[in-house]
């Protein structure tokens, strides 16, 4: 399983990034998909999730309302849509299989994880 994240960038408050995950050694329609961040010194949490088919999303209350999760099946991508972006959004961001927290975690364990993309929020 190889999972490769862009889109991240250094942008002020207010603005919006668009991240992607692009994912091959997987049967990708099969798996429920999640967003993870690293703040600085943190431990990794779960922010978002979308179903196979991308019918139910599951959010974070952190980011609910301000990011949006979606996927195309035909690419093997997930996106997560990052609006109204505030300095506590600066973090390493990664994703992984799960369709929740605990799912995606393991998987982390597993090593099913990209590297992340780096989104820093400046004031």
């Amino acid at each position: 399983v190889q999972l490769v994240e862009s889109g991240g960038g250094s942008v002020q408050a207010g603005e919006s990034l668009k991240l992607s995950c692009v994912a091959s050694g997987l049967t990708f329609v099969s798996y429920a998909m999640s967003w993870l961040r690293q703040k600085p010194g943190m431990d990794l949490e779960w922010i978002s999730s979308i179903s196979p088919g991308g019918g139910h999303e599951n959010y974070d209350d952190s980011v609910k309302g301000r990011f949006t999760i979606s996927r195309d099946n035909a690419k093997n991508t997930v996106y997560l849509l990052l609006t109204g972006l505030k300095t506590e959004d600066t973090a390493m961001y990664h994703c992984a299989p799960g369709r929740i927290a605990s799912e995606a975690l393991a998987n982390v364990r597993r090593g099913y994880w990209g590297p992340g993309t780096q989104v820093t929020v400046s004031s």
